[in-house]
């Protein structure tokens, strides 16, 4: 039997950090290696140190090790001729291990730990291309549920999330493709305490898996989050990449319940964030296919790995990957912290992530030569899906000029 996120995360280590009860819905920060809390705190010589704690670092490997058993790629490939299609068996799995509420108070059905407990499992679903409502569900709505609602939100809304049993996608744009200044434009309409939305969403992520939708939405000169559980119409789409569902959503009339903070953009911080973290677990898939096979694959007598060219090409996809880690891995703490420069980093974050992990997923590609342009072949599975975020919440350009308004241009 796999162990549940309890036998990994000791009973008397919840969080790692101690919490106000009135501020509950925070996020932890930063822990070193032992596991305690150090943010901006100095360690040693003036220096801060980032890095996981010994426990997160413990489920990562349990999540690798249970993922490479129960979701090999066949079992990806079952479901890619299914625009609506996710793996039912591998989500009650991972609830049964607790990955669902990890990231959750325990007074909501969760387990006590943070936004930055999920880092390092989202790149193994990413790393593993998991057929699962996750990403959406725990580490984009329900974060934004838990930062923005509510106590009576929370407490209705969490549970179910927590343990699986309700699935949770986040609707944002109104544009069929692309993110930017004009892709939330629905205005909902008030009729005494009872809000409505009418309108389609487009391109939203496990939107055929979901009962439940966390809506931007503009009010006034002000966006805004909403949450809608009955009225929504969800029309299957065929995207770019086929390993996970997505769909359009429409909303005739339906009963919106705008969560309590009325500001939208620091839910879209945690969720850029949590797609960046994702992407990096691709990218070092398709870094680790690459080298092996330049291991594997010979010419003129030896193996490619060994000629400057492919060589020096493993080289600067490795270097564009640990770039990208680091600046993923900050914004994740920047967001869930409430550092100062949250939303300058996850903007950094994402724009790097876009650019240079997409062109790292072109040379994993050409690195395999044609055998990657085969159907049978894994490479172009993870191509599309790094693609795919490349422009999911906003691509590099988007990122930048918000980034220029930041520092002032």
């Amino acid at each position: 039997m796999e162990p549940r996120v309890l036998d990994v995360v000791r009973a008397d280590h919840r969080g790692g950090v101690e919490r106000d009860p009135e501020e509950h819905h925070l996020r932890a920060r930063a822990r070193h290696a032992a596991g305690r809390s150090v943010g901006a705190e100095a360690q040693g010589e003036g220096l801060v140190d980032f890095d996981f704690s010994a426990d997160q670092y413990g489920l990562r490997d349990e999540a690798r090790r249970f993922l490479e058993k129960q979701c090999p790629v066949s079992h990806v490939r079952e479901f890619l001729d299914d625009k609506a299609g996710w793996s039912r068996d591998l989500w009650k799995q991972m609830a049964d291990l607790g990955w669902m509420a990890l990231p959750f108070p325990e007074q909501y059905g969760g387990l006590g730990q943070s936004f930055l407990d999920l880092v390092l499992l989202l790149g193994e679903l990413g790393r593993s291309l998991a057929p699962v409502p996750f990403l959406s569900s725990v580490a984009m709505a329900g974060q934004v549920i838990l930062a923005h609602g509510s106590e009576e939100q929370r407490a209705r809304l969490l549970p179910g999330i927590a343990s699986g049993d309700r699935i949770a996608a986040l609707a944002v744009s109104e544009q069929p493709q692309g993110f930017g200044g004009t892709s939330i434009d629905m205005h909902p309409t008030q009729d005494g305490d009872t809000w409505h939305l009418n309108g389609e969403k487009k391109y939203v992520l496990d939107a055929p898996a979901a009962d439940l939708f966390v809506v931007a939405a503009c009010v006034g000169d002000q966006n805004r989050w909403f949450v809608v559980e009955e009225g929504a119409r969800v029309t299957p789409q065929t995207t770019y990449d086929p390993t996970r569902g997505a769909g359009s959503v429409s909303f005739d009339d339906a009963v919106a319940d705008p969560l309590e903070a009325p500001f939208l953009f620091p839910g879209l911080q945690l969720a850029t964030a949590a797609v960046c973290a994702e992407m990096i677990g691709a990218a070092e898939k398709i870094l680790d296919m690459t080298v092996e096979y330049s291991k594997q694959r010979e010419q003129f007598g030896r193996p490619i790995g060994s000629f400057q060219a492919i060589k020096h090409k493993c080289a600067e996809m490795a270097t564009e990957l640990e770039a990208a880690r680091a600046a993923a891995y900050y914004a994740c703490w920047a967001v869930a912290s409430g550092a100062e420069d949250a939303a300058l980093s996850s903007h950094i974050a994402k724009s790097y992530c876009s650019d240079q992990l997409a062109h790292l997923a072109g040379e994993g590609v050409q690195g395999h030569g044609g055998i990657a342009f085969t159907w049978e072949h894994d490479m172009h599975l993870y191509l599309k899906r790094i693609k795919t975020a490349q422009v999911f919440l906003g691509d590099g350009p988007y990122h930048r000029e918000r980034i220029a308004r930041i520092v002032g241009l």
